[in-house]
């Protein structure tokens, strides 16, 4: 079996795809740090600040900026150059006032879609599991890796609106037909549009949803593929 790199390091061809680095400008590129986010579903913060924001020419450069703590995720500073950066991430440059949230493009690439001041402070996460705890209370898996404890009876596949950087629930979306999906898997990984039906099975077949879009065209995808984010409008703005 070939190897991806080192430790520390990663084969650029071995990269992602979604990846925005030159497949022939060096042998290798950051391999991210163990974080809330897989390599697959994230891009390095050194990518983020050298190659799509363009705050930096080089990566020495970009891991200065880093290391002085000028950018925030989440409304905390990363100073891990390699730190893996995902979707629903808030990317803030508090230097120039400039802030990011990362949404998905075409073929389910990562993107930094630009945001207003008032949308800095908070992020959706989708539960992707819970456990009861012992007193009755619950724990929520979330998406981006974050576990939560509450008394609440949320489902799986609710969307939580998060306080950032204080991480304090403030309101929740449930996934029922009516409210508003983005798809983050399969062929229509982007699209977004009304949650028209569910369907959930009883046997080992997958849980499908159809989505109508604005333009009243429809589709099935798998249940697990939808992000709601909002009911009958979008909470936030997430074009490539």
């Amino acid at each position: 079996m070939a190897k991806i790199g080192s430790r520390k390091h990663l084969k650029r061809f071995k990269s992602p795809r979604h990846w925005p680095i030159p497949p022939k400008e060096s042998k290798w590129t950051v391999k991210p740090s163990p974080g809330p986010h897989s390599m697959e579903n994230s891009l390095p913060l050194l990518i983020i600040v050298r190659d799509i924001l363009r705050v930096a020419d080089t990566s020495k450069e970009a891991k200065k900026i880093i290391n002085r703590g000028e950018i925030f995720i989440d409304g905390r500073p990363r100073k891990d150059y390699k730190f893996p950066v995902g979707f629903m991430d808030v990317v803030e440059i508090p230097k120039t006032g400039e802030t990011y949230r990362v949404g998905l493009g075409e073929k389910g690439a990562l993107t930094l879609q630009p945001i207003k001041e008032e949308d800095k402070n908070f992020k959706l996460c989708k539960i992707i599991k819970k456990t009861t705890l012992k007193g009755g209370k619950t724990q929520l898996n979330l998406h981006d890796g974050r576990n939560h404890t509450v008394d609440e009876n949320f489902k799986v596949g609710d969307v939580i609106k998060l306080k950032i950087p204080q991480q304090e629930i403030i309101d929740s979306i449930s996934f029922k037909e009516g409210n508003i999906g983005l798809v983050t898997g399969g062929k229509h990984t982007g699209e977004i549009g009304t949650i028209k039906k569910i369907t959930i099975t009883r046997s080992s077949m997958p849980n499908t949803v159809i989505i109508e879009t604005q333009d009243k065209k429809s589709f099935m995808t798998l249940k697990d593929y939808v992000f709601v984010i909002g009911e009958k409008e979008p909470l936030i703005q997430l074009g490539g």
